[in-house]
């Protein structure tokens, strides 16, 4: 079965990096977008299995799209994937309804590995 994948970031180059990381093995259908807006858009017009999301973004940053997709009930798995490694801002995502935290740059095993305990692999 195709899952779809959403990934959210204003780095070009840093969404170009998340595709490459995706195991090669799992089936997915890949959309990007370049802010919290755009995703927002996609997520309230379709289905999206997981939403690769970074926090420091223009328009709408990856907090404020925690809080619409909580609001709003959007069901969609979330790893956020940021530089911001503070505790306390793990803690704020996971509170959020993130489903994991990762550090950016994101490694293939690790990504990998946390798509496994979710039940994505």
């Amino acid at each position: 079965m195709t899952s779809s994948v959403l990934i959210c970031d204003d780095s070009n180059m840093a969404r170009k990096q998340v595709v490459r990381s995706l195991p090669s093995h799992w089936p997915v259908e890949v959309q990007t977008a370049k802010n919290g807006i755009e995703a927002l858009e996609v997520l309230r017009k379709q289905a999206v299995d997981v939403l690769f999301l970074d926090l420091t973004m223009p328009e709408l940053d990856g907090l404020g799209v925690l809080q619409k997709i909580k609001e709003e009930g959007i069901t969609c798995s979330v790893f956020v994937i940021s530089a911001d490694v503070q505790p306390a801002m793990q803690a704020k995502v996971l509170e959020l309804g993130a489903t994991a935290f990762l550090r950016k740059p994101v490694e293939a095993e690790v990504l990998m590995d946390e798509l496994q305990v979710h039940g994505f692999l």
